[in-house]
């Protein structure tokens, strides 16, 4: 029979550490909590190879006294309760007395400390649960505690830690927060020796975000104030126009402690509802403050789960406040008409051709205007910083009447947009109902109609909505979304660009300047082999902006900001490893290059979308799966107008 066996302290230790230990952003957290509960003003905070090899958090909080040392050490050890009646009425940020006992179990830490009343300062060495060196030396006041070589004595839980950039991305994001929830104290981040950010500590929110988001973000939020008898909320919304496609802009805490609700992230959403697409989340930075005895923060060790006592009134309180502050603001955009100097993300950009370049970027200087097959530009005599852009289809768009090379009549910009917002709600909606048509469609397969050598029985009857084409092949009628039909010719020429190394790309003048958080940028960097070779090429512009100077010429005639803001936004919230998925993804944004519904193509336009389309393998759906033509045979129709029986 079995034996039951009592486990030795040190097994218990690293049993208990995998609760509260998961990756290196676990042990930021730990220990900066303690730097602000030790009542710290400055905090500094280093990694090294993403927290694995080394992790420094320095303070100048009030100390460790050198008789408590080594009981900080203990399990369940804490200055900040004494029993359980103490958990209704929690001030602090830590409070299981767990944090060192954890991290000292699986890692090689250093102490040093200093009260202010002390002459000199304590450090202390452990090497898992083993002390192995006690002394007095010259210190600052405060602690500083580094974590060398995590997980070194357990090498299963080592090896299913992601990669440095990785976990560097989980802590930057974990700084972020904590730099927003404390504007009063003043953090400084260092990743691989260089500063990532760092913060006056004035108090001034606002100066925080601008410090780590930049200031394009910070120009785009909205104060909110609001408060009944049992909670407050303040801080800052972000306008409609700077809505993201995750909810990693969420972010909210509460009593100042950075949590995840999702009472708080429907509230927040539906009081936004009617200013924000569909599948589009909008950006806050809030605090909301409740009597600790209203909400259960022990309910992980994490606490970032929380439990309302009313969550109702939680949510009610949230939906009203949100909304009562967008109603009372001007959200029309506003559009310069004038260009500021010294501004370039605020610039129209230049975009200028390149050659195939997969693996560098090769300038080339443009005295004149041109044609190619994708698009068309044409400096203004006037003034060079103007340009006309052909239509974002230009390889089946109409010519001006001007200059068929150069197109300079806009439709009405407005009704483009809904029109576009209204395609891309449907691009996103669920594909069950095409299971009718799929089954027509693969009778439609063996008909082989979608062939060059087919092209001259097909006959385009013309446009129905500005969104369908009517087509008749033998004794078959047909009806084409150009939309799905334009889509799936973009991303098939990407996809073969790509894989022949033939991506054609071009310039951007001046770049486009990027302001990212902390994990996008380990996400630029740990996919720049893949972004280049997708034809976006970008440097460092200082702290977390980057600079984007070229970008894939099927992608012309889109906002470049917001589709790789995007991009990245769909990287940070499902956690791709693969460099191949990046591609797949950047080569799905074709949609947004395609040709919308609602736009009026003559029969030109139609055909040569057409003869493009029919040289695919596969042209009968798009990249997200919808099909892009459908088809009823004479025989149905007849039937329906009772020709035949």
């Amino acid at each position: 029979m079995a034996v039951i066996h009592i486990l030795d302290h040190n097994t218990i230790d690293q049993i208990a550490a995998g609760e509260v230990i998961e990756r290196p952003s676990s042990i930021v957290k730990e220990l900066v909590e303690n730097s602000i509960d030790a009542g710290a003003t400055s905090i500094t905070v280093e990694i090294r190879d993403g927290g694995i090899s080394f992790i420094r958090v320095s303070d100048n909080g009030c100390g460790i006294e050198k008789s408590e040392i080594r009981k900080a050490f203990m399990r369940h050890a804490t200055s900040k309760i004494e029993s359980a009646d103490d958990l209704m009425h929690l001030s602090s940020l830590g409070f299981r007395g767990e944090a060192l006992s954890s991290i000292a179990a699986v890692s090689r830490v250093e102490l040093i400390t200093k009260t202010k009343h002390d002459m000199s300062g304590i450090r202390v060495q452990m090497e898992g649960p083993d002390e192995t060196d006690f002394e007095e030396i010259g210190a600052p006041d405060g602690t500083t505690i580094i974590v060398r070589n995590l997980f070194f004595n357990v090498p299963v839980r080592k090896k299913f830690l992601r990669q440095p950039a990785t976990e560097g991305g989980y802590i930057s994001d974990l700084m972020e927060h904590m730099t927003l929830s404390n504007p009063d104290i003043s953090f400084q981040f260092i990743v691989n020796k260089q500063v990532k950010f760092s913060t006056p500590g004035n108090g001034n929110l606002k100066q925080v975000i601008y410090s780590i988001y930049g200031k394009e973000m910070s120009e785009s939020l909205l104060e909110i104030r609001a408060e009944n008898a049992f909670m407050k909320l303040h801080g800052y919304l972000g306008k409609p126009s700077v809505n993201r496609a995750t909810r990693n802009y969420e972010i909210y805490f509460l009593n100042h402690r950075f949590i995840k609700s999702n009472i708080i992230s429907r509230a927040l959403e539906e009081g936004y509802q009617g200013y924000v697409m569909q599948h589009k989340y909008p950006t806050c930075f809030l605090f909301l403050e409740l009597m600790p005895e209203l909400v259960d923060v022990n309910v992980h060790p994490t606490k970032m789960d929380v439990r309302f006592s009313d969550a109702p009134a939680v949510y009610d309180f949230m939906v009203k406040s949100v909304q009562e502050c967008l109603r009372g603001k001007e959200l029309i955009p506003e559009i310069t008409l004038v260009e500021e100097e010294k501004v370039p993300e605020e610039k129209e950009p230049i975009l200028l051709p390149m050659q195939h370049a997969p693996a560098f970027v090769k300038s080339e200087t443009i005295n004149k205007p041109f044609t190619s097959k994708d698009f068309s530009i044409c400096f203004d005599e006037e003034d060079s910083n103007v340009i006309h852009e052909s239509s974002p289809i230009s390889e089946y768009g109409t010519s001006s009447e001007k200059d068929p090379s150069c197109r300079t009549d806009y439709p009405d910009r407005t009704v483009q947009i809904d029109r576009q917002e209204q395609a891309e709600k449907n691009d996103q909606t669920d594909h069950k109902n095409h299971a009718d048509l799929q089954v027509s469609q693969m009778d439609f397969f063996e008909e082989k109609m979608i062939q060059k050598s087919n092209r001259d029985k097909v006959q385009i009857i013309g446009q129905i909505f500005d969104t369908y084409w009517l087509m008749i092949y033998e004794d078959k009628f047909f009806m084409v979304d150009q939309h799905a039909a334009h889509e799936k010719v973009k991303y098939e020429r990407i996809m073969k660009a790509v894989r022949s190394n033939e991506l054609t790309t071009q310039n951007i003048f001046p770049p486009v300047i990027l302001s990212l958080s902390g994990k996008e940028m380990e996400l630029m960097k740990q996919y720049s082999d893949a972004f280049a070779s997708l034809g976006f090429i970008w440097e460092s512009f200082g702290g977390n902006e980057i600079a984007l100077r070229t970008t894939p010429v099927e992608l012309f005639g889109n906002s470049i900001k917001d589709m790789f803001l995007e991009i990245l936004d769909e990287l940070s919230g499902t956690g791709i490893t693969r460099a191949q998925s990046v591609n797949d993804r950047i080569a799905s944004m074709a949609c947004k290059a395609a040709v919308k519904g609602n736009m009026k193509l003559d029969a030109r336009e139609m055909e040569a979308l057409l003869d493009e389309l029919m040289t695919l393998d596969n042209p009968y759906f798009c990249p997200h799966g919808r099909p892009t033509m459908i088809y009823f045979t004479k025989q149905e129709i007849e039937k329906k107008f009772k020709r035949i029986v």
